[in-house]
């Protein structure tokens, strides 16, 4: 059975810098599929938290809820099931987020809201979760610099590379690949690809597990 057929919503996830965007938007190009993507960009209060976290935490994390919540609405209007999804996120990491950025009090406004709104959510039939170093993630945002990544400190992104990695330890919400992307480069290696490609063919486990050596 092949990618297409066994899957209809397929989820990449991943920490800032983890190439959860890129792998997404390549693997929908290659099934011909839909694809659901964040956009940081429209979000206007993103450029201010990264300069002042506690004026801005909440209204940025409000903002990319409902943004989330709207995209994943609208795919299930539109019956997901006839066609193929490609994401590069889901709902249930949005409150990961929320856990470093905003107080007690903000956290339990935002845990109201986001428990009123989750079960709008589809539930993906596979999860694609990159994983890297926290070293290689500081580097990679760093290399590519936009304009408001050039203020998250180190510190943030080591973080959130620690709270992606338990939440995914604990994850059984969907089938789940867990990707090793250190030394996997799927825009300019075609062999790479193919390799992940093969890897999600042949999963028969609800949780696996791939990598490649240096």
């Amino acid at each position: 059975m092949t990618l297409a057929a066994k899957y209809h919503y397929v989820v990449v996830e991943g920490p800032i810098g983890s190439g959860k965007t890129t792998l997404a938007r390549r693997l929908a190009e290659h099934l011909g599929a839909a694809t659901l993507f964040e956009d940081p960009d429209a979000n206007p209060f993103l450029p201010g938290f990264y300069q002042d976290a506690d004026r801005y935490a909440l209204p940025a994390q409000l903002f990319f809820l409902f943004q989330r919540i709207n995209q994943v609405r609208d795919l299930v209007q539109s019956d997901l099931f006839r066609g193929i999804t490609v994401a590069d996120f889901m709902l249930e990491k949005d409150p990961l987020f929320a856990r470093l950025t905003l107080n007690d009090d903000e956290l339990a406004l935002y845990r109201q809201i986001y428990d009123h709104l989750k079960p709008q959510a589809p539930v993906p039939d596979l999860v694609i979760y990159l994983q890297a170093g926290a070293e290689t993630l500081v580097e990679r945002v760093h290399r590519r610099a936009t304009t408001y990544e050039k203020s998250i400190s180190d510190d943030y992104l080591v973080r959130l590379a620690d709270t992606y990695a338990r939440f995914f330890h604990h994850y059984t919400g969907a089938p789940l690949l867990i990707v090793n992307s250190e030394n996997l480069n799927f825009v300019d290696s075609p062999a790479d690809f193919d390799l992940l490609l093969q890897r999600i063919n042949a999963m028969r486990g609800s949780r696996e597990f791939f990598s490649l050596g240096n």
